[in-house]
């Protein structure tokens, strides 16, 4: 229904989105994820052409968008959007503010716009405000509105741009709820939130988007399960990490241990897992036969409440935890007793020893 071809735009010397591509088939529900400023809004609008793209291409049902001599206004009534401010009138009372555009763009009569709008008012669970104004009602009321506006437009498409930032958590629900219904009647609909839950569980795919490209993108078990990439999972897991490097034996122990109780202490991670992660990073840096390349990460995932320590270095294998006689006893005796797990693997020239450290 959808096929995006190496889309791309710029503000200025600003470059948003860099080469999007992608294809959405009739009825898919499309979660858009990925950190703030990496475009996903600003994707959504050059969709329906509220911003011009700077290059690429998009077709609707085999019809280019952005070609010249197609017939952009007709085809952006069948894509229907969902602002996060809802930009209702607030002139107008809820059943005008649903029949003005299909009386005046769709030459519907008065009454047959006024049927159709109270069928969608019933659907979104607001039959009862139909002559209330906006700032009658809350926000997520206002949203429920905003989506039985554009299918009022009978949208084939609706793309929803962040629907439930604006709201209180109380009024969430109502909207995801409607967004649900549409999703199991069978709308295609795109949808950039931060609600990985409702994500998960509502889309046919997830885009995770980064650097100005859909970075990844799979089934919601693919995604929020088993990320192909770092910058995935760190976004899904909420990953928070520091990174030290280490050329020479005669590294600034002190300032290791600052960085990591800093880092600690910034994420709230208690005084005694913070005790630990100081200890281990001592213990494993005695081990190593070799300093001219280690890299020290320190991660928290705030999804799972984890603190992870990985000691990366180049060189030849080195397994401590299978030279145990050879090396320092003690101290990989003490790295197990202070991890809940341990592993150890050697590809591409790296030594990587991954720790989950106690509680």
């Amino acid at each position: 229904m959808i096929k995006v071809e190496h889309l791309s735009k710029h503000y200025g010397d600003l470059v948003v989105l860099k080469d999007v591509n992608a294809e959405i088939e009739k009825g898919e529900v499309i979660s858009i994820i990925g950190p703030s400023g990496t475009g996903k809004s600003t994707f959504l609008r050059c969709l329906n052409l509220l911003d011009q793209p700077t290059g690429g291409q998009i077709i609707i049902d085999g019809v280019p968008l952005l070609n010249k001599h197609s017939n952009v206004p007709k085809m952006r009534q069948r894509m229907g959007m969902v602002f996060q401010s809802f930009n209702l009138y607030s002139h107008l009372t809820i059943l005008e503010n649903l029949t003005i555009g299909p009386v005046k763009l769709l030459n519907k009569t008065k009454a047959e716009a006024n049927r159709k709008a109270m069928e969608l008012l019933k659907l979104v669970g607001l039959a009862e405000k139909v002559y209330s104004f906006p700032d009658e009602l809350s926000g997520g009321q206002k949203q429920r509105i905003a989506i039985a506006r554009c299918m009022a437009m009978e949208s084939e498409i609706i793309l929803f741009d962040e629907p439930t930032s604006a709201l209180d958590p109380t009024m969430v629900s109502e909207v995801l709820a409607v967004i649900r219904r549409l999703a199991r009647e069978g709308m295609t609909m795109l949808i950039v939130t931060h609600e990985m839950e409702f994500a998960r569980n509502i889309s046919s795919r997830v885009f995770y988007m980064d650097e100005g490209i859909i970075y990844e993108q799979g089934t919601p078990e693919q995604i929020f399960e088993n990320p192909k990439f770092e910058k995935t999972k760190a976004f899904i897991h909420r990953i928070r990490s520091m990174r030290f490097n280490i050329t020479s034996p005669n590294y600034d122990l002190y300032a290791l241990q600052a960085e990591m109780e800093a880092f600690c202490e910034k994420h709230m991670i208690s005084k005694k897992v913070s005790g630990r992660v100081i200890l281990l990073a001592e213990e494993l840096l005695c081990l190593q036969p070799d300093f001219s390349n280690i890299e020290l990460v320190l991660s928290y995932s705030e999804k799972n409440m984890s603190v992870e320590f990985e000691c990366l270095s180049k060189g030849n294998a080195f397994n401590i935890f299978e030279n145990e006689k050879t090396a320092d006893e003690l101290g990989v005796l003490l790295i197990k007793g202070q991890s809940k797990t341990y592993n150890y693997e050697y590809a591409n020239g790296t030594n990587k020893i991954t720790l989950t450290i106690r509680e």
